[in-house]
């Protein structure tokens, strides 16, 4: 493989590949830019197909991290991890001491935090053997329900500027996955009175959403034929594709995935579908704002600071509209140009 080529390469500062054999850990740490500050990011533990799945995947979260980071205003760099393999089999104290002391290596460049299959509690095994870790318990602990709390109202501003409406009352938000994330997603959607249409493989989930939201389960293909307002990826990347696209029928596309476009091009075919799409860093860099607060934590203010993604958003609809090119292209240009100035 020609490491340097792959076209998800971005220039990263740094890619370390991590294995411990006693504990089975093999995971792979990329930091793509520390310009804005130490390098920081989630871990997701996966079962890949392949190694090169896994590389693929941590250098697109790891660039994503980046641009989230700088639309959100941290003073923080873009870092991801991951560990391969299942985390219903694999997980142990040994193997995140291990995770642990590979975060230690690199010296503080990259603190991580959870992510999928990633808990607090893990996150606290690997502080044993190092400091570089955020999203701690006692802290600012879990940041699922910021990442939620920041999708909606993303789904709010992304409905306000498509729709012209300041309430979701009626109308129907296919939610692709419900993990943490989603399920807490679907418990503002319901409040607010949205008519739900779900997905997961966790058939407990499903049965528990049905029976706290009145929520319609479909099959985990079906998802993209649901006639819906609002289409919300939230489970893993890349389901916005060519085989999905022309399936998808809602006007809007805001969820808390992360790389939900398979390809930049894919950004442009929206467009010309006339569907909008909120930029995924963007709609969901809520619980990285709760992470930022780590320090001195205030849960009141990491909410309002959360709040802000309604009018960053509602920025990016109608800088795209004035300069008739996509949402994603157009919050990628205000993140490169944040991170050249310093953040300032």
């Amino acid at each position: 493989m020609a490491f340097f080529d792959l076209v998800d390469f971005d220039n990263h500062e740094q890619v370390v590949f991590c294995s411990d054999e006693a504990s089975g850990l093999k995971a792979i740490i990329a930091v793509h830019s520390t310009k804005l500050g130490a390098a920081v990011g989630g871990c997701r533990m996966w079962d890949y197909a392949s190694d090169e799945e896994a590389l693929v995947d941590v250098l697109r979260l790891s660039k994503g991290m980046t641009y989230k980071n700088a639309m959100a205003g941290l003073t923080m760099g873009g870092g991801k991890s991951v560990i391969i393999g299942d985390a219903k089999t694999l997980k142990s104290d040994e193997l995140f001491k291990a995770f642990g002391r590979a975060l230690n290596g690199l010296g503080g460049r990259y603190l991580s935090a959870e992510d999928v299959n990633i808990t607090t509690a893990d996150i606290a095994i690997a502080n044993t053997e190092t400091p570089y870790v955020t999203g701690t318990e006692g802290k600012s602990g879990n940041p699922a329900p910021f990442t939620a709390l920041g999708t909606f109202l993303g789904i709010k501003a992304s409905a306000k500027h498509k729709l012209g409406r300041d309430d979701l009352k009626g109308l129907t938000v296919a939610v692709q996955g419900l993990g943490s994330v989603g399920f807490y997603l679907c418990e503002h959607l319901h409040k607010a009175g949205a008519n739900l249409v779900v997905n997961d493989i966790n058939k407990e989930a499903l049965d528990k959403a049905q029976r706290q939201f009145n929520a319609e389960v479909v099959g985990l293909n079906d998802i993209y034929d649901v006639d819906c307002d609002i289409y919300a990826p939230c489970a893993l990347g890349a389901t916005i594709n060519d085989s999905t696209i022309d399936r998808i029928k809602a006007k809007i596309v805001a969820g808390c995935a992360n790389n939900q476009l398979a390809e930049p091009r894919h950004d442009q075919a929206l467009v010309e579908r006339g569907i909008l799409y909120a930029p995924d860093y963007v709609i969901n860099a809520g619980g990285i704002i709760n992470v930022s607060f780590e320090e001195d934590y205030s849960s009141d203010k990491a909410t309002r600071k959360v709040e802000e993604i309604y009018d960053t958003l509602i920025d990016v609809f109608t800088k795209a509209d004035s300069e008739q090119k996509p949402t994603g292209q157009v919050a990628d240009a205000i993140a490169r140009e944040i991170i050249a100035r310093g953040g300032k």
